[in-house]
């Protein structure tokens, strides 16, 4: 495992010489969402191609670009586009971006992404704090050698998802105005869209929102000791009785109406964080 950690020592080496300040929360974000970037102040920026040994994002509507800037009060670090376990990467590569914030000295994930709903109540455009997860991607992003100066090589999941972070997000959204769920996401291989039967499947197994994407960096931010938040915009409702086609243009389209409240949420977030 002595090369991904040279990899990893590498990349944080660079990105410490674009920025002096060592942001306290990594944002990455996910399908529709790259314009939360606008709410922030941005210090340094770079393309995912520029940055050593990182993935590239052939998602779409996934702009490429780490960004570090103020934000809701604070230095953070903003993912604007991820990777994806269907675009060829293996979860290894997925969880390196994770790693280097770790390295770094970053404290906390907040990863955001659009997800279909499972559960019934949810309407597009309702925005889920993720409370547990299911990971049906078939690897694990810690498999193989462990990386000691990361982690333990079984890291406990049992309260993978900040329970304190949930509750600070409950309060901010409360007093704005911002009505939030909460539930249980699964993360997918894709790049195929669920089946009635696969959604029937997922709902059964207490999934409430499914997506291709998080969970693999979830694993490795709790393996690194980092708290982790997170949010699923319900794009669409997947019911199994009464299917509809689910086209990506539409998942774009309808996590894009919720930028804002997801940007006025963080901000919010951020500033309570700080304060």
């Amino acid at each position: 495992m002595k090369h991904l950690e040279e990899k990893i020592e590498n990349t944080v080496s660079f990105l410490k010489s674009g920025f002096d300040v060592i942001p306290e929360t990594c944002i990455m974000l996910g399908t529709g969402l790259g314009g939360v970037a606008t709410a922030m102040d941005v210090l340094w920026e770079a393309p995912y191609g520029d940055i050593p040994d990182f993935p590239v994002s052939t998602a779409p509507d996934h702009e490429g670009k780490l960004l570090v800037g103020k934000i809701g009060g604070q230095v953070a670090a903003l993912f604007q586009g991820r990777f994806h376990y269907y675009e060829g990467y293996s979860t290894r590569q997925l969880a390196f971006p994770v790693q280097v914030m770790a390295s770094l000295g970053v404290k906390r994930l907040v990863g955001c992404n659009a997800a279909g709903g499972l559960n019934l109540s949810f309407k597009s455009g309702d925005i889920m704090l993720i409370t547990d997860h299911l990971n049906f991607i078939p690897e694990n992003p810690l498999r193989g050698p462990n990386i000691d100066s990361l982690g333990e090589r079984f890291p406990d999941m049992s309260r993978a998802w900040s329970r304190g972070l949930i509750a600070v997000m409950k309060k901010v959204a409360m007093e704005n105005g911002i009505n939030i769920k909460e539930g249980v996401f699964v993360a997918v291989p894709g790049p195929s869209l669920e089946t009635p039967a696969e959604t029937r499947f997922l709902r059964m197994a207490g999934a409430d929102a499914v997506a291709m994407s998080l969970v693999p960096e979830a694993i490795a931010a709790v393996h690194a000791g980092m708290e982790l938040m997170g949010i699923s915009i319900i794009a669409n409702v997947n019911d199994p009785d009464n299917f509809r086609p689910i086209l990506i243009e539409d998942v774009i389209e309808q996590a894009g109406k919720a930028e804002r409240r997801l940007e006025k949420l963080l901000v919010a977030f951020l500033n309570e964080l700080g304060s």
